[in-house]
């Protein structure tokens, strides 16, 4: 920032003045948060940098700023539901044995959240039509948990298992929340845990 005539401070290139974008304490969170609930109710292709901007009370440069492009707040706010460093160790943390139980009890407490459900939600309906959507749901999901969790597998092909129990989750999640097949969609999430979890453990751990 340099100095202004009349003793003004001039803003550098692409950040809004404070007083008029909306900035100050929580304001990445309040974007998060907005950039959540648009991506939700309006998926990937209607929303816009201008209407997550509008709804968090900011000016569009400040979220550019915060966050880069639109594909970079897309995934951003899928990490508020599947975070990385939390997801990973909750799964291997404790090795290899219940490592199926594990990853179907985790992967069904999130889409059970109301909180969550609802983003989830949208990244597979824009994953399903969008090809960007799609190319960041495989950055984070592939390279960033499915990768870790390989990584920790003494079996052949281990990223070829974990895609396969992947493969198998985003399957149910489809028919259960997005599709809302029944019996599925109404079955107990422990009764789905029970009947998955030994699928799970053999792709994971099996020779």
């Amino acid at each position: 920032m340099t100095d202004a005539p009349g003793g003004r401070r001039r803003r550098g290139p692409g950040r809004p003045r404070q007083d008029e974008a909306g900035d100050g304490p929580g304001t990445q969170e309040r974007i998060r948060l907005a950039a959540r609930a648009e991506f939700a109710d309006r998926g990937y292709d209607k929303t816009s940098v201008r209407g997550i901007a509008k709804a968090a009370g900011v000016d569009p440069a400040l979220v550019h700023h915060y966050f880069g492009t639109k594909d970079d707040l897309f995934a951003a706010t899928i990490e508020m539901s599947v975070d990385p460093a939390v997801v990973v160790p909750a799964v291997i943390g404790a090795g290899p044995d219940g490592i199926g139980e594990r990853l179907a009890r985790y992967f069904l407490g999130i889409w059970e959240n109301p909180a969550t459900r609802a983003p989830l939600l949208a990244v597979i309906r824009s994953a399903l039509t969008h090809e960007a959507a799609a190319k960041v749901l495989r950055q984070l999901i592939l390279r960033r948990v499915l990768e870790r969790v390989a990584a920790d597998l003494n079996v052949p092909d281990p990223t070829f298992r974990a895609e396969l129990a992947a493969s198998h989750m985003v399957g149910i999640a489809i028919l259960r929340y997005v599709v809302q097949v029944e019996p599925l969609a109404s079955a107990d999430p422990e009764d789905i845990v029970a009947l998955v979890a030994p699928t799970l453990q053999r792709y994971l751990t099996e020779e």
